[in-house]
């Protein structure tokens, strides 16, 4: 308990202490002025009766009180689930945005890698008929010169 609640709960004891001991002198009848009239009354009890009105409008004012405040707290919750839900679904938006363009970097990057190593195969396969045909040039310069001798001497 709270030192506010601990000093709360002795002075509603005093009080209720004090009026059992004292309710005769509480309960006397006394005059009693109310501005334009005089009556006979017992001041004590009128007394204790307007603290208990006023204790029970101050609890009912704490009352309502922490009732806003709990409806202020399970507003502000929603709207920070809301807020946590847009939140989260611009962040899954971001993900499938960037998942996409990685799609189509990579999508790109191997359209390039195909073009260049097509481009690499045909100059290659060129390459090897260039060399395949100079070869059959020598070969047949080769046997040219190997028979040439041979009519000649024929």
């Amino acid at each position: 308990m709270n030192l506010r609640s601990l000093l709360l709960t002795l002075t509603v004891v005093a009080i209720a202490a004090l009026a059992v001991l004292n309710w005769n002198a509480l309960a006397m009848s006394v005059p009693m002025s109310l501005g334009l009239a005089t009556v006979d009354a017992p001041l004590g009890v009128v007394m204790l009766a307007l603290t208990a009105l006023l204790a029970a409008f101050a609890l009912a004012y704490v009352l309502w009180l922490q009732g806003s405040v709990l409806m202020e707290t399970r507003r502000h919750g929603k709207e920070m689930q809301v807020q946590r839900e847009l939140a989260d679904k611009a962040e899954a938006s971001r993900f499938t945005e960037m998942k996409a363009f990685l799609q189509t970097q990579s999508q790109q990057t191997h359209a390039a890698l195909m073009e260049r190593i097509e481009t690499l195969e045909s100059r290659l396969l060129a390459r090897a008929n260039e060399s395949d045909n100079s070869t059959a040039a020598y070969w047949g310069q080769l046997e040219n010169q190997l028979h040439l001798p041979r009519r000649v001497l024929e």
